[in-house]
């Protein structure tokens, strides 16, 4: 069955649930900020914002003590020393994901979640859960900068990590 054009929904998909979905979809803030180091990476932070909420400094120290803590064992998952830090204040509650990039060109991704504003509540998230819309847009736009500044970058590592670092996004992701 050639699933280009639909004449009509299939089954499987739930039209209540994705029209929900679509009305509810709204623009969240992403602010860089800056590179650290963390667990023996340079570590690029991101804030993401829901409306009406803010990422703020504790916000940021908690997450980055999540990802020092996790990026501690880069060296056993053979990490390269590059991450990605994304501090999501959500609107159903906070999010911390810490992506790195691993031997043979793949990555690792862990997802932290816990109620909104109680840094001491954050825990690994269930399994198989995977970025939101907003975090993906942002993890994306690292996988390019990673490929565009590091991979395919020219010139000495020092100037490559350089450009990979102020290579960022920012304002309204859809």
């Amino acid at each position: 069955m050639d699933m280009t054009e639909l004449d009509e929904l299939p089954s499987a998909v739930d039209a209540d649930r994705l029209l929900a979905l679509a009305e509810g979809h709204h623009a969240r803030t992403a602010r860089p900020l800056g590179v650290r180091e963390a667990g023996g990476h340079l570590v690029k932070v991101y804030a993401v914002e829901a409306p009406g909420r803010k990422v703020t400094g504790q916000d940021e120290e908690s997450a980055l003590a999540v990802a020092e803590a996790h990026l501690g064992l880069g060296p056993v998952r053979g990490s390269a020393g590059l991450a990605v830090l994304i501090v999501h204040a959500g609107g159903d509650g906070d999010y911390v994901l810490v992506h790195s990039w691993i031997e043979g060109y793949m990555s690792d991704l862990a997802v932290f979640t816990g109620p909104a504003g109680d840094h001491g509540q954050l825990r690994p998230g269930r399994a198989g859960l995977a970025p939101c819309v907003w975090e993906a847009a942002v993890l994306t736009h690292e996988r390019d900068a990673y490929v565009r500044r590091v991979l395919d970058g020219s010139g000495p590592l020092t100037e490559r990590l350089t450009a990979w670092a102020r290579d960022v996004i920012e304002g309204d992701l859809r």
